[in-house]
């Protein structure tokens, strides 16, 4: 039988979160004065970071939920939040009797949305009944629909991943100029995880690349990088034909190249000239 909490007008609870971040760190923090190991996790004393009430629900609606907090701790900075470090985090949220280590989780969820402002910070959780509300019934395509080297794909992504390094950085537009070992064109679409540096552990988007290795990435690189090593992933354009001849896998390519669209509805005959 579970604890029921707040049952006195006096108790020893306090609030904990756990932070999963993608890159594989977890970060943890409790309200109370002193910090407190609980599975494992060191929880941090952060008794400026407070949650809004968390409600759940026996319904389909999100759980909504909202915590705020300074910038006072080094795990989380406002450098990395900019960076997007915490994005998609997994968040979990409990309550702890910090005498006799009693707890339970009460909310699990994910890390939407976090804004800045006077020094703190303002995040939007996501419960994971959000993931009921998305579309389990594939729509028709005439591209893949599947993520490359994930699933439905079936390729080993051992085979499209590489380590490169950063030969030299544009000031101007940002771009990067790998040495990989790979043509730089067949990175387009791609990843790229920083294995040195101020980025180490953070994942871009490689939003185009040419035959000289420059690389254009979703977001400006603000530190001195040359030198540094990183992960690369190949991109593919999701089309049958680069399925087929590229990487012969169009047996399973997930997408209607030949399947008439509504523009069917539209056509009309036209007289030969």
């Amino acid at each position: 039988m579970s604890r029921i909490w707040f049952q006195q007008a006096l108790e020893t609870v306090a609030t904990f979160w756990r932070i999963h971040r993608r890159d594989g760190l977890t970060f943890g923090f409790i309200s109370h004065d002193r910090d407190m190991w609980l599975d494992g996790v060191l929880h941090r004393a952060a008794p400026g970071m407070v949650p809004s009430a968390v409600r759940r629900s026996g319904g389909l609606d999100d759980d909504s939920a909202e915590v705020s907090g300074v910038l006072t701790h080094d795990g989380i900075s406002a450098q990395d939040l900019a960076a997007g470090k915490f994005d998609g985090a997994r968040v979990r949220i409990g309550l702890v009797d910090w005498e006799t280590t009693e707890r339970e989780i009460i909310w699990v969820g994910t890390l939407g949305g976090v804004t800045q402002e006077d020094g703190g910070f303002t995040a939007e959780l996501a419960s994971r009944k959000v993931e009921l509300l998305q579309d389990q019934v594939p729509r028709t395509s005439p591209a893949c629909r599947a993520v490359f080297c994930g699933p439905g794909c079936h390729l080993n992504p051992v085979f499209f991943t590489h380590e490169a390094t950063v030969a030299t950085v544009d000031g101007e537009d940002g771009t990067l100029v790998l040495i990989a070992p790979v043509a730089p064109e067949r990175l387009a679409g791609g990843t790229l995880r920083w294995i040195d540096g101020a980025h180490a552990g953070e994942t871009m988007q490689i939003r185009r690349a040419d035959a000289e290795g420059a690389v254009m990435l979703d977001r400006p690189v603000s530190h001195a990088v040359e030198g540094q090593r990183v992960i690369v992933r190949e991109g593919c354009d999701h089309s049958l034909g680069t399925c087929s001849t590229r990487f012969a896998n169009a047996a399973n390519f997930r997408g209607e190249p030949f399947l008439p669209g509504n523009d069917l509805l539209a056509r009309y005959p036209v007289p030969a000239t």
